[in-house]
């Protein structure tokens, strides 16, 4: 799977769970049901966390600027907003190209391209680690819970 693929696949997804959060708020703001807003914010907030590791990763390797990172990261806060901004990197080029810290690829500099190098280069043992990190995050913040107003 090249960079381009991953990041296209979870902006694609961080757009159709913002999509599903949507329709439940509705739902319940209409009263037919409060039922599917934990369904949809649970999904949500797992593909929100998926997106946020994918795109560091793609950053990483496709060394984009620090702004560009950073709008990517907050840009999914927006409704539907990463499939525009996939789009627009997408047609600046800043996707394209293989993982250049793959095994045989460029020699990694760093702590965080150490890191992503191991993550190519061990791929299922990483993709374990991964997603045992983003369950654990996932389940701390069902933990702590929603905000609550404090009127």
């Amino acid at each position: 799977m090249s960079p381009r693929t991953l990041f296209l696949i979870f902006a694609n997804a961080e757009m159709v769970t913002w999509a599903g959060l949507i329709v439940a708020l509705v739902l319940r703001a209409t009263g037919v049901t409060a039922a599917a807003v934990p369904i949809a914010g649970g999904v949500h907030g797992f593909v929100f966390l998926a997106y946020c590791v994918s795109t560091v990763l793609v950053w990483v390797n496709q060394r984009w600027r620090a702004g560009l990172g950073i709008v990517s990261l907050v840009i999914s806060a927006v409704p539907f907003a990463t499939v525009p901004l996939e789009i627009a990197i997408n047609k600046r080029g800043l996707l394209s190209g293989p993982w250049r810290l793959a095994p045989g690829g460029d020699e990694p500099r760093g702590l965080i391209e150490r890191t992503l190098a191991l993550v190519l280069r061990r791929p299922l043992v990483s993709l374990l680690v991964l997603i045992a990190v983003v369950i654990a995050v996932f389940f701390a913040l069902l933990y702590v819970g929603p905000p609550v107003s404090r009127d």
